[in-house]
């Protein structure tokens, strides 16, 4: 902590007060407790002299890899809060995913933190990563999302294993699924659409592959009547395109759409196999962090740390909820619903009497405030 720059912003001021620096522990602690920040914060950087007021006079030594989930920023975000979390908790194990087996980064390398807000930081604290730049930080969050992917060198025409020569040897092939990296994931979107068409009717499985620029009615109806066949999602699995005659030519047309908006329409893209990240986060490597074990301004709920075993449990609104259940007067400035503790509440505009832990949710969020008792 000594090496990292400190950040606050208090309850009755604007801007952020940083450039702070603290030798120990102790120090850091009276600090908060005399000022009662409503947001702490820690550079993912380490410096010689953190506490200098200048960035150049700070001498960056290195910093951590640092992804930020935001369910405000998720493709497709539910509005309730619940399910927000819910949506960007499923995120965050994605990501964790690309980590450990993309990146081959160690779980003890890795600290998950719920931001206390709308989301989930991720810390990945291993020297190979510390002093690489921005562009190379940027660059994988263009592998996490999958910029620039090439079909090309996913999907070609080679042999199956165990065959040579004969009227089709060379046939269309996909990533198996065991392949590493984006192909296991390739292998799996395909594993999908194919699964999801096969649960169709005729009628609507056609409906969905004449959408497809090339494919009439007619092939359209032939490849869905090929995928019925029992032994389909093996052969998918294997990683082989080349069903039936013909079928690989109807593979073409489809892939052609794999990764653009077209795709989507027809159920048919990586998009669910993309990680999510804030890139402006993970590329600065200047950025300041929300401290773990802080309170955040802006809910009153605990900047969380976690481990990768604990995130699958964890509920931000019973695990993260630090202040109590008695009963607390409150002036309710718009009508407002929320979950909190398993209870859910729908509030109309006016005064109310409700639990600590909801009052000062309400008020951090702005649609409430305190009413003293004298």
């Amino acid at each position: 902590m000594e090496a990292r720059e400190w950040g606050f912003i208090l309850f009755d001021d604007i801007g952020m007060r940083r450039h702070k620096s603290f030798l120990a522990r102790g120090e850091l602690a009276d600090y908060v407790r005399s000022m009662v920040p409503a947001h702490v914060y820690h550079s993912a950087a380490y410096y010689e002299r953190p506490g200098a007021p200048t960035m150049k006079e700070k001498i960056w030594k290195g910093a951590d890899l640092i992804f930020d989930l935001d369910a405000d920023h998720l493709r497709n975000a539910p509005r309730s809060y619940g399910e927000m979390l819910g949506l960007v908790k499923k995120e965050t194990l994605k990501l964790l995913g690309f980590l450990t087996s993309d990146f081959g980064f160690a779980e003890k390398n890795l600290s998950v933190v719920f931001s206390g807000g709308r989301g989930y930081h991720i810390h990945v604290r291993d020297t190979r990563v510390l002093t690489i730049g921005s562009s190379e930080r940027r660059e994988i969050v263009d592998y996490l999302a999958g910029r620039g992917l090439s079909m090309e060198r996913f999907i070609c025409e080679a042999p199956l294993e165990g065959e040579s020569g004969g009227e089709r040897a060379s046939r269309l092939r996909a990533p198996a699924e065991g392949a590493a990296g984006w192909g296991k994931r390739i292998n799996r979107s395909i594993g999908s659409f194919v699964n999801n068409l096969r649960s169709l009717d005729e009628k609507e499985a056609v409906k969905i592959l004449t959408r497809s620029k090339g494919i009439g009615p007619k092939r359209a109806t032939s490849f869905y009547r090929s995928i019925l066949k029992e032994s389909v999602p093996e052969e998918i699995r294997r990683g082989n395109l080349d069903l039936f005659r013909g079928s690989s030519g109807i593979w073409k047309k489809l892939l052609v759409e794999y990764l653009d908006s077209e795709g989507v329409k027809m159920g048919f893209s990586l998009d669910e196999e993309r990680g999510e990240t804030d890139e402006p986060v993970t590329a600065d490597v200047r950025r300041l962090i929300r401290c773990p074990g802080s309170l955040h301004g802006g809910s009153g709920l605990r900047v969380t740390p976690l481990t990768m075993a604990s995130l699958e449990e964890f509920d931000p609104l019973q695990d993260a909820v630090v202040f109590g259940d008695e009963p607390m007067s409150i002036e309710i400035m718009k009508p407002f619903s929320t979950e909190m503790r398993g209870q859910s509440y729908r509030l109309a505009e006016g005064e109310a009497e409700v639990p600590m832990h909801l009052a000062v949710f309400l008020t951090a969020r702005g649609v409430a405030e305190a009413r003293a008792k004298f």
